[in-house]
C-alpha cells in the first residue's frame, strides 16, 4: 500500500496518545470540508482519503474494542458522507462537533 504520511505510517503514528491521533484526523476532515465548502473537488477527496489513511493506522493499533468500535463506525459513516450517497445524513457541523472535542482535548493534555 502507497501511504500519503510515510513517515507515520512506519511506526511513529502509533507512538502518538489516541487523542493526538484523532485530532490530526479530524484537520483532515476539517480541510476537506474546508475544500468541499469551495466546491473544490479534487482537493476535498484527497483531503478525505489522506483522513482516512489516518484512521486506518489508528485502527490498526487499537486495543480497546469500544474505541475500535467507534472509530470503525466513524470510518464508516466519514466513507458514506465523502464518497457514498450520505445515508446516515452526516453533515459538516455534525463533523466539525465531532472532531473538535478531540482537537480540545489534545490541547488540554499537552
Amino acid at each position: 500500500m502507497s501511504y500519503q504520511h510515510k513517515e507515520l505510517a512506519g511506526g511513529r503514528w502509533n507512538q502518538l496518545p489516541f487523542l493526538e491521533q484523532m485530532a490530526n484526523i479530524g484537520s483532515e476532515v476539517e480541510r476537506a470540508l474546508n475544500w468541499q465548502a469551495k466546491n473544490n473537488l479534487l482537493y476535498c477527496r484527497k483531503a478525505a482519503e489522506r483522513a482516512l489513511e489516518l484512521m486506518d493506522l489508528t485502527l490498526g493499533g487499537i486495543k480497546n474494542f469500544a474505541r475500535l468500535k467507534e472509530l470503525a463506525r466513524a470510518r464508516e459513516a466519514m466513507v458514506d458522507y465523502f464518497f457514498g450517497v450520505n445515508q446516515y445524513r452526516s453533515t459538516e457541523g455534525a463533523w466539525r462537533k465531532y472532531f473538535s472535542c478531540f482537537t480540545y482535548a489534545a490541547r488540554k493534555n499537552q
